[in-house]
């Protein structure tokens, strides 16, 4: 799925969801009247969602007019205004939730990556992703990581293989389970271990990268030490801004952080709106 077709997706069930069969209050304003409106950010945050934030309002006036005054992945300043934007005031009011909603959520989610991003500089340690998204906004959120500096895991369970605990269990053993794998062309493979006997059995058995699950600081240096560079290592499991840079100053090649994109606070925008004429 490429950008355009998933922001047109998602506006779509925006949309069905919050207009349903129509607005009944922007109803009351005169159909041909026009406005003109300004965002303006209310916090500091890493700008991110704007094919989403125009989507939703040419969709509804393929005509409307928007002036950007901040880019995507730019840093942002309370009370800055970062867009201007005309058309038919029934269309922009209709639109601004959902269009202030995308444009929130999404520089959220890229304004927190980059704190971790920032947290890690100096060590070799990329910041990604999980699958843990909210349901079907997972290329958008996706898409807001890498806005952010982190970069993306599997964006699905048909793109990489992760085996994990279950996933051993019912194949029989680590050995198995990575034999089975490796023959499934055209995917990475990676294998969840939970202490160092797994982490042994892993790399014995030609891991090449293997997620370290809910290792502590100590436990991942070990895991560094004796990989020795035989596999990536990834840390995985309470990472938090406090403890990120410790953990990637122990050598692992990946850190991936669940709250990316599943414990997300949107940033604080407004839109102001003023009527200029009736056609």
């Amino acid at each position: 799925m490429d950008l355009l077709e998933a922001v047109e997706q998602d506006v779509c069930r925006a949309f069905d969801e919050d207009i349903g069969g129509g607005d009944v209050t922007a109803s009351l304003i005169p159909a041909d009247a026009l406005a003109h409106a300004t965002v303006v950010s209310r916090e500091e945050a890493i700008l991110c969602g704007s094919p989403w934030f125009e989507s939703s309002f040419r969709k509804l006036d393929p005509a409307v007019e928007i002036l950007w005054h901040a880019g995507e992945g730019h840093e942002i300043h309370p009370d800055q205004t970062l867009c201007t934007v005309r058309g038919n005031a029934r269309a922009l009011l209709t639109a601004e939730r959902s269009a202030l909603n995308f444009l929130q959520l999404l520089s959220g989610i890229a304004t927190k990556t980059r704190r971790f991003v920032k947290a890690v500089e100096g060590a070799r340690a990329a910041v990604m992703d999980t699958r843990k998204t909210l349901p079907g906004l997972r290329f958008a959120q996706k898409y807001a990581v890498r806005v952010g500096g982190g970069r993306n895991q599997r964006m699905g369970l048909y793109d990489a293989i992760l085996i994990k605990e279950n996933h051993i269990m019912a194949c029989g053993g680590v050995k198995s389970a990575l034999k089975a794998a490796s023959e499934v062309p055209g995917v990475p493979v990676q294998i969840e271990v939970e202490n160092m006997g797994e982490l042994d059995e892993a790399l014995n058995a030609g891991a090449k990268l293997i997620l370290l699950d809910n290792f502590d600081v100590e436990g991942l240096s070990r895991a560094v030490k004796y990989t020795a560079g035989r596999a990536l290592l990834e840390a995985s499991g309470g990472i938090t801004l406090e403890n990120v840079s410790e953990i990637a100053q122990t050598g692992v090649d990946r850190i991936s952080i669940g709250s990316l994109t599943k414990d997300i606070e949107a940033i604080d925008l407004s839109m102001r709106l003023q009527v200029t004429s009736i056609a």
